[in-house]
């Protein structure tokens, strides 16, 4: 859920959290069971999640949804949104980050009586964090669609923990930086993208264009 949609307290009450759907014969092969705690870990570390064992996902592939998982910190008090955002701390071990929730989500009173009638307290898990950058090689847009490795989570693992690497987190992204394509090299008339492309608001067509001298008509 996004900022419009996650401040919108009805859709907030019906959709406040993100298991890992995972199939049957998957969860079975782990020993899972639906609402179990799992692992999953990425090429920057690992995020712990509870299990929805369903057929309606195919074996072998496992999904999360993104939009959940809004936190803040414990200093930021009650600023922000607040229906839908974990309050948790964070601690840093040289290039190792881990993020731990502390509170989930609690009713508080203000001016729209609602907010005092909040009973859910899971936030959902910011798996964004866990994922590198991979840059499409053909249009540079980030891929959400991952390898990743699950396994039931050890002792001391709570729901909604993060652990990240970001000395590793840079690696990845120059691995894959390199396969990508310099669009001075490739733009066909000097512009970072179709100018015709459609957009709610589009910018000035000065702001399409590539630092330089424009390439030479063919």
């Amino acid at each position: 859920i996004h900022t419009r949609s996650a401040n919108a307290k009805w859709l907030d009450e019906i959709a406040h959290t993100n298991p890992l759907w995972i199939h049957t014969r998957d969860a079975a092969r782990l020993g899972v069971a639906t609402g179990d705690l799992v692992r999953v870990e990425t090429e920057l570390g690992h995020f712990v999640v509870k299990a929805w064992v369903t057929e309606g996902i195919r074996p072998g592939v496992v999904a999360c949804s993104h939009h959940m998982g809004r936190w803040k910190l414990d200093a930021q008090g009650d600023r922000g949104q607040r229906q839908l955002s974990a309050t948790v701390a964070i601690e840093r071990a040289g290039t190792a980050w881990t993020m731990r929730r502390q509170r989930g989500v609690e009713p508080y009173a203000s001016t729209d009586r609602d907010t005092a009638r909040i009973w859910w307290s899971d936030a959902g898990v910011h798996q964004n964090l866990t994922f590198p950058v991979h840059p499409d090689p053909i249009s540079g847009m980030h891929c959400w669609h991952q390898a990743v490795r699950v396994r039931r989570a050890e002792p001391g693992d709570r729901h909604a923990d993060i652990v990240v690497d970001t000395a590793r987190s840079r690696a990845v992204y120059q691995q894959w930086l390199a396969r990508t394509r310099p669009a001075p090299q490739v733009s066909p008339d000097g512009t970072r993208r179709p100018y015709w492309l459609l957009r709610p608001l589009k910018p000035d067509r000065a702001a399409y264009a590539l630092p330089g001298p424009k390439p030479e008509a063919t």
